[in-house]
């Protein structure tokens, strides 16, 4: 098994956010980033429940997607919209309570990308609530997972 060295980032504050070198170009990880569909085969935070997922196969500007998840062993759905999708660059989406996550995409040879995740929550509704419960944190935590899991998913067999 490759480990995968994820690396921490100072984005500022209200801020996580993670990245690591991913064997594949920028075009793939970005159509797998773009089909809400596929996301739980990237979640490494363990909540994105494996039930049917709603909204388009490739999210633009405005698109609204809903997902099934679980924390604390409730499961709950959750109803984001797309705030910014730049084909094999960025993608962005907000979450009803106000913070976004944005993954970033930088190619860097033909079949590498550097990935950065970042869970930014300046723009929540309640900052001081997800600091209180140290949901960045374990979001943290969860982007990390992530993270590993896309590029040990591309890692080349050894």
């Amino acid at each position: 098994m490759v480990t995968s060295t994820v690396e921490a980032l100072d984005t500022g504050s209200q801020k996580v956010s993670r990245r690591v070198r991913v064997n594949a170009p920028a075009a793939e990880i970005y159509a797998l980033l773009a089909d809400p569909h596929r996301h739980p085969e990237l979640d490494g935070s363990g909540t994105i429940r494996d039930v049917p997922i709603t909204g388009p196969r490739r999210v633009a500007p405005g698109d609204t997607f809903t997902v099934g998840m679980k924390q604390y062993g409730v499961p709950y759905k959750i109803t984001s919209t797309v705030t910014v999708a730049q084909d094999d660059r960025v993608i962005e989406w907000q979450h009803p309570l106000g913070h976004r996550w944005r993954w970033e995409l930088t190619q860097v040879a033909p079949d590498a990308t550097e990935v950065t995740e970042t869970f930014d929550y300046s723009t929540a509704k309640a900052p001081l609530l997800i600091t209180m419960f140290g949901m960045h944190r374990k979001n943290a935590d969860g982007i990390a997972s992530t993270l590993r899991r896309l590029a040990e998913r591309y890692a080349a067999p050894s």
